[in-house]
């Protein structure tokens, strides 16, 4: 448990430690903290905001893979990492995009309901930054973090918000 600690505490900080992931995992933050003081009910705005949330984690983690390549030199790979960084940012900016949709047109299908709880994103989103940032590589030691921090992060953000959303 100590290991999953130390690892889960790397998630956290090393966003900080370099400008370029600051401009990305703030505003996920600001989200998080703003979507824990709305209501928990499925609404219109709440898809909206869980919907930019989603698409700016994954504009952000597309600029990071982007902007150090040449235009000229497009570089394909089969490199199983590679292709979970690009399947995740793919399916978090369709989600986004669903998500958004729904909330400006103020109807949330049925399948998609979930995008209308803009809490279910913010952990989430800013536990895997370092990793789908490529300022850290996935591992398993990461991800099994991220899943056993998942519910300790949830009680805790909850108690402390709580007597902020009465």
């Amino acid at each position: 448990m100590a290991l999953l600690w130390s690892v889960f505490c790397e998630l956290v900080l090393v966003p900080f430690r370099h400008a370029d992931m600051v401009w990305g995992i703030v505003p996920l933050y600001f989200s998080w903290i703003t979507a824990e003081l709305t209501s928990t009910k499925a609404s219109p705005r709440t898809a909206l905001q869980t919907g930019f949330t989603l698409m700016w984690a994954g504009s952000n983690w597309t600029w990071q893979s982007l902007r150090d390549r040449p235009a000229s030199i497009p570089q394909i790979s089969l490199d199983a990492l590679l292709m979970v960084k690009v399947a995740v940012t793919v399916m978090v900016l369709s989600l986004g995009l669903i998500a958004f949709v729904s909330g400006i047109r103020r109807r949330l299908p049925k399948a998609f309901r979930f995008l209308g709880h803009a809490r279910f994103a913010g952990y989430f989103l800013i536990a895997i930054f370092p990793m789908q940032s490529a300022f850290l590589p996935w591992t398993w030691a990461r991800l099994a973090a991220v899943v056993v921090f998942s519910i300790p992060v949830w009680i805790a953000v909850q108690t402390a918000t709580y007597p902020l959303r009465r």
